[in-house]
């Protein structure tokens, strides 16, 4: 059955009118469309909508984030006004997290000037009533609007939802991806006629090696540039936390997700996230090629274990019931741990900071070497 969504109407009228539309495109659409998008209609988080974040899971996760941040704040020499900015912040839930752990060191808390930078109105409406009462807190529709000084970046499940290129390996070279009119109508994936004219010299070593039907995907550099270039030139650290790969290779990762189950990507455009995974080796690449610091990647599982997450938890349990004490140990599997619904591997964390500073808590400035054996490039 054709999907007869307003957007999908649209996309359909914007391909016959111009050719097949590019992968990165389409995504852009359905996730951005100032009136049928995504992320400009709804709240899609939670056991009600299509996915949930760390965040949700435990308060565990946005205290120990709210951590991390003091001990930037410390590597950056204590500023009197530090600009805690997060891109993406869903709920509020991690922020509400992050600045109740931080209370316990006052002359943090009070020099702290809070930004969130949110599209949707949906989930802005809701970040206000959660953190109602917070001092000097600021909501921005852009990341270039925070104001200039040191700062702290965190952006969790942010970049997986930056749309992606995609290009297909032909024997006559390197083809984007695009999506076509079918025969009966619907939306269908294609390629284009004319390869990328020198796509191959641009390509990490290991993509070049593939066969035939392998498909590369990359994101611009846009906003990993933003965040290096603001922490390079004004101090302070991001935090990157997402699902994705280690090291740069080949992959088909573009994905839809709905009702917390995967769907066909290319059916009900705008009614579903669309995602695909974070490569985290061109993240540092990028960072670094402008002169602010890489630290790691590592998985989110080492991270938040080196962060004190199992001490924690111990902590809530003992004055917990056993049912909630249950709960608690139960979010500490998904967060850290391995296997089917569990996060600890999936996801990876990298920091980039202001090169000053040389190391950051919880992150090694090495891959860690053994989750990528254990789940090869694409886990």
């Amino acid at each position: 059955m054709i999907d007869q969504t307003a957007l999908a109407t649209e996309i359909k009228r914007l391909i016959k009118a111009a050719g097949p539309m590019p992968v990165w495109r389409y995504m852009e659409l359905c996730l951005g469309h100032p009136e049928h998008g995504y992320y400009v209609t709804r709240d899609p988080l939670g056991r009600e909508g299509d996915f949930t974040t760390s965040p949700e899971i435990s308060q565990m996760f946005g205290e120990l984030l709210g951590l991390w941040s003091a001990s930037v704040w410390k590597a950056a020499d204590e500023p009197q006004t530090l600009r805690l900015i997060e891109i993406g912040p869903g709920r509020g839930t991690m922020m509400a997290d992050a600045l109740r752990a931080l209370r316990v060191l006052p002359i943090l808390y009070q020099s702290l000037s809070v930004h969130l930078v949110e599209i949707n109105p949906v989930l802005r409406q809701k970040q206000q009533t959660l953190l109602a009462g917070i001092r000097n807190i600021h909501w921005h529709d852009s990341f270039e609007d925070v104001p200039e000084g040191p700062a702290v970046i965190l952006a969790n499940e942010y970049f997986d939802v930056l749309p992606i290129h995609q290009a297909i390996k032909r024997e006559t070279g390197w083809h984007e991806r695009v999506i076509e009119i079918g025969a009966s109508g619907e939306l269908v994936f294609g390629v284009a006629a004319d390869p990328i004219p020198g796509f191959e010299a641009l390509l990490p070593p290991l993509a070049r090696l593939s066969p035939p039907g392998a498909v590369f995907e990359w994101r611009p550099d846009t906003e990993i540039l933003k965040i290096a270039s603001r922490v390079r030139d004004q101090g302070g650290a991001a935090l990157i936390i997402d699902y994705g790969h280690l090291r740069s290779d080949v992959g088909d990762t573009f994905q839809a997700i709905a009702s917390h189950s995967y769907a066909d990507p290319l059916q009900h455009p705008g009614r579903a996230d669309l995602t695909a995974h974070v490569d985290f080796d061109a993240l540092g690449r990028a960072a670094e090629s402008i002169g602010a610091r890489a630290h790691g990647p590592v998985t989110q599982g080492a991270f938040l274990k080196r962060l004190g997450i199992e001490t924690r938890a111990l902590s809530l349990m003992a004055k917990a019931t056993p049912q909630v004490s249950e709960d608690i140990a139960g979010a500490l599997q998904r967060l850290t741990g391995e296997g089917r619904g569990a996060m600890g591997s999936m996801f990876k964390v990298i920091g980039v900071s202001d090169p000053k500073i040389e190391t950051l808590v919880a992150l090694s400035d090495d891959t860690d070497r053994e989750a990528e054996r254990r789940q090869g490039t694409h886990g």
